[in-house]
């Protein structure tokens, strides 16, 4: 029987997995290695080793109603995006309201995690850890929630830059980087065109003599800012979007989203497009880098051919000269050096976790790891989704598959990610938000019901299907049912629109004919909603018609 778990790491997805704990009853001790709780968020000028890292100016590309806890909304005067600075304060508030730091040891550092020898019968662990003086101590757990994160060991591929030994400048990983003013007049080149490439392109290029942005493959990039300025996200990541997904070929899905991103700004003629299509691969988020590009102030390249002093030959046979610092945005290799080597199961370029979360080839399902997921979508949410089904498990209330079963799955996985992303050694795993939230809810019966909320919540119904896919929605029904997440759904947009009210101005009344292409469009959308069910699964409407008729005598 579970009673006491470690977590590791109190970074966004251990401090989900302490109140997941907390929760189920379940008696949770956090170790940490640093002196303060946020994991990557809480910035500090000198970065540490193993330790993710962020630089001074980080803005979350995650608008705030859809990276926060299910059952804690952010306030609504916060920015939609917040610097990293606003992030920890929120982190710090919601672990203050749920009572989460006192079950924390801070400067403490887990050295090794092994079974004990009675593993067999009792499924527990030996967890080694080290204080900051350098004391050793060992503990016994009944379980594991591993949220150690996957930003800390820097990937510095310089074998694949021959001549770098001899280059005159200063090159350094984006994972040291943390401000501009060591690139004032200087002739940067960065290599890479990930998330963090584009935020360092874009901001050295403020004071540097030159930027140069090199790529081997491109990228496609969007804007934070959407149609009619709402969040990108919130705009499209939808129910119905989703839905669109389920039933629309992905090539014309492809087709659309180019075209619309290429209506922006053209990225053959930016020098951007990359070789796969829109949905094979995560987007670069960034509303800066095209503006640069169309300025001069970012000239985008192709990969690295050579490096030859303080000269810089790239593939296409062009040469920049006079190079003063090369940053390497090469990405990060991840790595759980404190788990023992028998629950690492191998899957193609990844750990074969099952569901993303448990080692399947363990006698007990005592191990999880928690937070070592990649979607376009905030991490807090999935993390925390991922907890409530980790401590369902450990207290009984769901069974896992067998071992073989659940290998086949993370060998399908591994497949169909293999069909569907682009995946390699660096990114070896990516999965749709909305389906991967949808699959760990309905372990737990937490997954809202469409259909059910037709029929029994129109009103609700609609904020769902429409609006964004919000943690909220996990709350409505299940284990862990939270009485405010349908106010929280309802007031999403209020607290989006209330960070931008700072200065009064006039609205317009809304049009009778807005209102009507609304209605139209919401008929519309809940007759595919009921056609998609019916199609799926055929029984589930009769069954629930079956309910909801009176009964006669």
């Amino acid at each position: 029987m579970v009673h006491r778990v470690a977590v590791i790491g109190a970074g966004p997805s251990g401090l989900a997995s302490i109140k997941a704990c907390l929760d189920e009853g379940l008696v949770p001790t956090c170790f940490e290695s640093s002196d303060d709780m946020g994991g990557l968020w809480k910035f500090k000028e000198v970065s540490e080793p193993n330790r993710a890292s962020i630089y001074r100016s980080l803005t979350i590309n995650i608008s705030k109603e859809m990276m926060c806890y299910s059952d804690f909304p952010i306030p609504a005067d916060y920015p939609n995006y917040m610097h990293h600075s606003k992030i920890l304060k929120y982190f710090k508030m919601y672990a203050e309201h749920f009572k989460l730091l006192q079950h924390v040891r801070f400067q403490t550092s887990v050295k090794s995690v092994t079974q004990r020898p009675d593993f067999t019968r009792t499924g527990q662990w030996e967890v080694v850890t080290e204080n900051k003086d350098g004391q050793e101590e060992r503990h016994v757990f009944d379980a594991v929630i591993c949220c150690s994160g996957h930003y800390t060991y820097p990937n510095m591929p310089l074998k694949d830059f021959p001549g770098i030994e001899t280059f005159e400048g200063k090159y350094f990983h984006s994972w040291d980087y943390k401000g501009s003013e060591d690139m004032l007049g200087k002739r940067v080149v960065v290599i890479g065109i990930g998330n963090s490439g584009g935020d360092i392109a874009v901001e050295s290029s403020r004071v540097a003599e030159q930027v140069y942005m090199s790529s081997r493959r491109g990228a496609w990039i969007i804007r934070q800012v959407s149609d009619n300025g709402l969040p990108v996200d919130m705009k499209y990541n939808t129910r119905f979007v989703h839905i669109l997904f389920q039933l629309l070929p992905i090539n014309v899905l492809n087709w659309i989203g180019e075209k619309k991103l290429n209506a922006m700004y053209d990225h053959t003629t930016y020098a951007i497009k990359p070789k796969h299509r829109l949905f094979s691969q995560i987007p670069v988020i960034n509303d800066d880098l095209p503006f640069k590009i169309l300025s001069g102030s970012v000239i985008m390249k192709p990969n690295v051919k050579e490096i030859r002093g303080s000269t810089v030959i790239f593939t296409d046979g062009s040469v920049v000269e006079k190079v003063d610092v090369i940053v390497f945005a090469t990405g990060y290799n991840y790595d759980f050096p404190f788990l023992p080597n028998s629950a690492m199961y191998k899957s193609g370029h990844r750990v074969g976790l099952y569901k993303h979360v448990f080692p399947p080839n363990l006698e007990h399902p005592t191990l999880a790891v928690v937070g070592f997921i990649h979607a376009l979508g905030a991490i807090m949410p999935q993390a925390e989704m991922q907890a409530r089904w980790v401590t369902r498990v450990f207290k009984g209330y769901n069974k896992l598959p067998s071992n073989q079963a659940m290998i086949k799955a993370v060998e399908n996985d591994t497949k169909e990610m293999d069909k569907n992303f682009i995946v390699s050694k660096l990114t070896p795993l990516q999965v749709d938000f909305v389906s991967y939230m949808d699959d760990i809810a309905g372990e737990i019966g937490a997954r809202p019901s469409l259909l059910w909320l037709f029929f029994t919540d129109y009103s609700l119904f609609k904020k769902v299907l429409w609006g964004p896919v919000t943690s909220y929605q996990y709350r409505l029904m299940g284990p862990g049912k939270w009485n405010g997440a349908r106010r929280a759904i309802f007031t999403q947009f209020d607290r989006m629109f209330q960070a931008l009210k700072t200065r009064k101005v006039d609205e317009p009344e809304p049009s009778y004919v807005g209102r009507l292409m609304k209605l139209t469009l919401t008929v519309m959308a809940g007759g595919a909603a009921v056609y998609y069910v019916h199609v799926r699964h055929p029984t589930v409407i009769p069954d629930l018609l079956a309910r909801v008729r009176p009964q006669t005598a």
